[in-house]
């Protein structure tokens, strides 16, 4: 019987829960507007700013040492922009990343230099300017053996105090008594100055001549203490660091790809919208309030998690908006076939929920596999992109399976009962896709031949042999984006002058000059700058070409850096096939069908360099991302046609019927299969035209691995596996 007041009930709470994430998303709480999206943390790629990894030079570092340095350059960091992140990465790196600052080359220059830790007496310091201004030292960090926080009883008041003790060097010993020496009559103080800023002050009581020393009083917290004694450890550190990779992004840039990235997002959300209404009728409009709830949901989350979103980020979610269609496809799809068989509407949506759970669960453990190691092998921006990824496949499993289940539900019992809402999914002659297979396979093959032949073909043609156009990332070097006013002629005489320029600051003729689409702007690619030649080329493009420096986007990463990302990327793409194949093969207790799907996943990833390959398009950081984003879309359409064949070797599992069994599979499942490629196809190609430069190196290549992902779960895996089934059955006959 219909409950009119609990459907109606429903609905109101799912409106008002995407009521309240879209005030809280454009409006927040608080005058500080707490939860908006102008609180979302941005990634240097959209707010602008530096990044840069050092490297730790000589003898690996103790923890502590370790730790020590990180505090050290928080601090620097802070100077510039209390948003500042300093963290070392799985490699024992150091990675700052500081947003929205303007002179980036100051910043680089203040993160490289030495720290200075100074004892100063009393009367040797002048504190009349607001700062320390002082000629001589007591001593200094060097003279420092240890510095450690701790805990004494007060001997008057018996209560316990924390404080700071210090061990000097034989030279530092001296030094410091004959200072205490001094100003003990007096009860003078010694400043305490670190990278010129008083960090302490005591008192002397008395003569300290034993090279040991106590620093008490002041200290409210042990936290205080230990950040006393941390100071003055870093001072004294031994630890060297070399840079083994900087970015600088203009925050005009970012603002340009918020924007194109945010209209290709509304875009795609659209279409998407339109196509699931018109195609799917009830069913679509229930899916699309879902998918409204779901970025509600996904843009309250970036702020409750305090994840930072990066461009590729952005990417992420947009390319959710597609795959979260996925499991709404598969549901709906379902529920069509239940009322094609005379079920009633209440019974085909209960029914066709129970039918498609266990392969939309599947299908995203496998891609959420994929999210995992692109989070732990990749770097930076490929984090944010794997975090969105993660966080909207689990939401969007969470709107498609509780939201639009709700929906379809509280529809029905408000008198939304005709199949006319709803459709039926006639019944389809089965196609003869078995039949067929050889075409397939000889197609396949094709792809894999092309793609040696055009490996082959760079390797003998480009400089350096290199089979792929590799990027940065890959090969290390210097690149410059250069933005230049929208009066200046980005002719040849320009780039002949701009090769000059950097191959006479860079002493090397390997300079690579090319056009920006989309902007006035050109790209430079040349060997490893360091600081003092990229400030000189900073200065160069603002004399000769009135090139203002935030409008100056630059990438320096070392040889081992490149050589890491290199490693990373190969080590992350068989890491993600191993899991998938180790986890498909658990759930459908049949290696077959593992063996199938792995093999298809080989043939979509060789599909996707021969794209890349043909199209030159560069090889980077996110080459990694879009390999794994392929393998998990790819595994996830394989996962569907494989959960159904399942289902119909329930019913007919002798050797005779497995033709018939792929092949009524693959048709009951075909629908889904296009209709989630093309609402998938949809996002990635608004993002193909809209997105900046980068966005589009990532979309292009994954538009193609889309499609060939498509092509292979429809026509490689399902008649693979009966190929190796064939095989099986005769063995098993020839034992016997």
């Amino acid at each position: 019987m219909k409950n009119k007041k609990k459907g109606l009930l429903h609905i109101i709470v799912i409106l008002a829960v995407i009521a309240l994430c879209s005030f809280t998303t454009l409006v927040g709480f608080t005058k500080a507007h707490k939860g908006s999206a102008r609180n979302i943390k941005l990634g240097l790629d959209l707010a602008g700013g530096v990044s840069i990894t050092y490297d730790v030079v000589g003898d690996k570092p103790t923890d502590a040492e370790l730790k020590d340095t990180v505090t050290m350059m928080q601090k620097r960091a802070e100077v510039h922009s209390t948003e500042s992140s300093v963290v070392t990465d799985e490699k024992g790196r150091i990675v700052i990343d500081i947003p929205g600052v303007d002179d980036a080359e100051k910043v680089l220059s203040d993160l490289g230099k030495e720290g200075s830790l100074d004892f100063v007496a009393q009367d040797d310091m002048d504190l009349s300017s607001g700062k320390p201004v002082y000629t001589k030292t007591i001593c200094t960090g060097k003279d420092i053996k240890s510095a450690e926080a701790g805990t004494t009883q007060d001997e008057s008041t018996k209560t316990k105090k924390y404080v700071v003790s210090l061990k000097f060097k034989s030279k530092g010993t001296k030094a410091f008594a004959t200072a205490t020496e001094e100003a003990a009559p007096s009860h003078k103080m010694i400043y305490i100055v670190y990278d010129g800023k008083v960090i302490s002050n005591p008192g002397v009581t008395e003569a300290i001549t034993n090279g040991e020393a106590q620093i008490s009083g002041g200290f409210k917290t042990y936290d205080e203490a230990e950040e006393l004694a941390s100071y003055i450890r870093i001072g004294a550190l031994p630890v060297e660091l070399k840079a083994a990779q900087s970015q600088v992004v203009g925050a005009q840039l970012g603002l340009d790809a918020i924007q194109s990235s945010l209209l290709a997002g509304a875009i795609g959300f659209g279409l998407v919208v339109l196509f699931m209404i018109i195609f799917y009728r009830l069913p679509g409009l229930a899916s699309s309030i879902a998918l409204v709830f779901y970025l509600g949901l996904m843009l309250v989350a970036l702020n409750v998690l305090d994840i930072t979103l990066t461009l590729p980020g952005i990417a992420g979610i947009i390319l959710n908006i597609g795959m979260a269609v996925d499991a709404n496809v598969i549901i709906f799809t379902r529920i069509k076939e239940e009322l094609a068989k005379g079920k009633s509407v209440q019974s085909g949506i209960k029914i066709g929920f129970d039918k498609a759970l266990s392969a939309i669960v599947d299908g995203n453990v496998t891609t959420l596999i994929a999210a995992a190691v692109l989070y732990v092998k990749g770097s930076g921006t490929v984090k944010g992109f794997a975090t969105t990824l993660a966080l909207g496949i689990i939401l969007s499993m969470f709107t498609a399976l509780v939201i639009t289940k709700l929906l379809l539900n509280a529809m029905y019992s408000l008198g939304m009962d005709d199949v006319k809402y709803f459709g039926v999914e006639k019944p389809r002659k089965p196609i003869r896709f078995v039949e067929n297979r050889l075409k397939f396979f000889c197609i396949s093959g094709a792809i894999i031949l092309a793609c040696v032949v055009t490996l082959g073909v760079n390797k003998a043609s480009r400089c350096g042999g290199n089979i792929l156009n590799y990027g940065l990332d890959f090969l290390g070097g210097t690149t410059y984006d250069i933005t230049f006013p929208d009066k200046t002629d980005l002719n040849a005489d320009l780039k002949s002058d701009l090769e000059k320029l950097f191959s006479k600051t860079a002493k090397s003729n390997d300079v690579v000059i090319s056009e920006v689409a989309g902007r006035n702007a050109l790209s430079v690619k040349t060997v490893e700058l360091n600081e003092k030649q990229r400030n000189t080329l900073n200065a160069a493009l603002e004399k000769t070409y009135g090139v203002d420096e935030k409008n100056i986007e630059n990438q320096n990463i070392s040889a081992s850096v490149s050589d890491d990302m290199k490693s990373d990327a190969v080590t992350a793409v068989v890491i993600a096939v191993i899991c998938m194949l180790i986890y498909i093969w658990f759930r459908f207790k049949d290696v077959i069908f593992a063996g199938s799907a792995v093999l298809a996943l080989i043939h979509d990833v060789i599909a996707v360099i021969l794209v890349y390959g043909l199209t030159k398009i560069s090889v980077g950081n996110t080459f990694i991302a879009c390999m794994l984003t392929i393998v998990g879309y790819s595994i996830n359409a394989t996962i569907v046609i494989f959960d159904r064949i399942r289902e119909n070797l329930q019913v007919h599992s002798s050797e005779e019927a497995l033709a018939e069994v792929v092949n009524e599979s693959i048709t009951q499942t075909l629908t889904r299969s296009i209709n989630t490629s093309l609402t998938t196809i949809i996002t990635v190609v608004v993002l193909a035209i809209l997105g900046v430069d980068s966005v589009k190196d990532f979309a292009i290549p994954l538009l193609a691995g889309f499609i060939c992902g498509g092509y292979s779960s429809v026509c490689i895996t399902g008649t693979l596996w009966y190929s190796w089934k064939r095989v099986q059955f005769k063995r098993k006959k020839a034992k016997k």
